[in-house]
């Protein structure tokens, strides 16, 4: 009951916070932070800094072991995001952004994969002891805030994702509560295509989530996650050359 209590104040918190900062962002209004999504819609991707600075509010008063970690991922991923939502380009995948590296050009994408990946790791070691924990923790943290953003390709799926998948630890404490607090709290505008979450909503989101599910889990469950995310990961990229492809 105590525990539950905490994940409902962290939620509520999260929520409200997330909420304060998205109404604050959309009056003041930035061309920069404005887009047209797949329907040919204007929207803005204030929901995306909103629910990074909701996620990480919500859980600091919480108390909750871990929400060190829980901060740093997700404030890291959403800034890792937001730089590409500024200055992404045409390149999808890993291995496009990949291939521009060795060619001597650092892409947004690949400060996004290094940066959150280097995020996730740091914050494995403060979740975890032995190194292959820590090691499996970072997968976890840095491929579940890569898959959030995977999904992100209508509106509302993102937020929704994170939602379904932080049901099932809603019970253990405020770590996946804060998350699905911030997703809550702009996922109707989200649907109502009022706003988007961006990658740096999305990416934030699936760290602060990932670092709930890596301090949940032992190394046996961390390792299941991991192999899950990668291989999603994998697909993921492959998916995103196609589409990308000439016909």
């Amino acid at each position: 009951m105590i525990e539950f209590s905490r994940a409902a104040a962290a939620f509520g918190f999260a929520a409200g916070a997330t909420r304060a900062v998205y109404q604050g962002l959309r009056r003041r209004r930035d061309e920069q932070w404005e887009r047209t999504n797949h329907a040919g819609r204007a929207v803005d991707l204030y929901a995306g800094p909103a629910v990074a600075a909701g996620a990480a509010l919500g859980v600091l008063p919480s108390g909750a072991r871990g929400r060190g970690a829980a901060v740093l991922a997700g404030l890291a991923a959403g800034a890792c995001g937001a730089y590409d939502d500024a200055k992404g380009d045409h390149r999808r995948g890993f291995r496009a952004h990949l291939g521009a590296l060795r060619d001597g050009e650092v892409t947004s994408g690949a400060v996004k994969l290094f940066g959150i990946g280097a995020a996730g790791l740091v914050a494995g070691a403060l979740l975890k002891e032995r190194p292959v924990d820590k090691l499996l923790a970072g997968v976890v943290i840095a491929g579940t805030a890569h898959f959030v953003n995977l999904v992100d390709v209508r509106p509302g799926r993102a937020a929704l994702t994170v939602l379904a998948l932080g049901a099932p630890g809603l019970l253990r404490g405020p770590l996946a509560a804060a998350p699905m607090g911030a997703a809550a709290a702009v996922v109707a505008d989200d649907l109502a295509e009022r706003t988007m979450l961006g990658d740096a909503g999305a990416h934030a989101l699936g760290a602060a989530l990932g670092t709930a599910i890596a301090a949940a889990n032992g190394r046996a469950g961390l390792a299941v996650h991991a192999a899950g995310l990668v291989a999603a990961a994998a697909y993921g990229d492959t998916v995103s050359r196609l589409a990308g492809s000439p016909e």
